[in-house]
C-alpha cells in the first residue's frame, strides 16, 4: 500500500482531528502532526479537521437544501450552483433531504473521510 492510496479505519483506529492521518482510538496526540486530540461531544456529532460539523450539514441538507446550502457549506461549490440553479424543480429539495438523512447516519469518520 503506497502513502496516497487512502486506508480503512480500523475498529482501534481514528481520524486526527488536525491532519486526517489513522492513530490509535486511545492516542491523545497525533504522531504524524503532534496536534492533541480532544474527545468528540456528547451526542457524537464530530467536527473534521477543516471546521465541519456533521450536524450543522446535516441540518442545512434537512432545512435548506432545496437551495443547495449544505453544498456550499461542505465546499461542494459547482453541486451548490447546480441546486441553485435547479431549485424550481424541488428535485434539489428532495435530494437534500436524503442527503440530510444520510449525513445523520453517518459515522464521524466516515464523513471526516469524505468531507475533512
Amino acid at each position: 500500500m503506497t502513502d496516497n492510496e487512502p486506508r480503512t479505519k480500523g475498529p482501534n483506529e481514528k481520524f486526527c482531528q488536525e491532519c486526517g492521518a489513522l492513530i490509535n482510538v486511545k492516542a491523545q496526540i497525533c504522531p504524524k502532526c503532534g496536534v492533541g486530540q480532544t474527545a468528540t461531544g456528547s451526542m457524537g456529532f464530530g467536527v473534521t479537521p477543516s471546521g465541519k460539523s456533521r450536524l450543522a450539514a446535516a441540518l442545512f441538507a434537512l432545512l435548506l437544501g432545496g437551495i443547495g446550502v449544505h453544498k456550499f457549506y461542505l465546499g461542494r461549490i459547482g453541486w451548490g450552483v447546480v441546486y441553485v440553479l435547479f431549485f424550481w424543480t424541488l428535485i434539489p429539495a428532495i435530494v437534500g433531504f436524503i442527503e440530510g438523512i444520510i449525513y445523520l447516519t453517518m459515522t464521524d469518520e466516515a464523513f471526516t473521510a469524505k468531507y475533512g
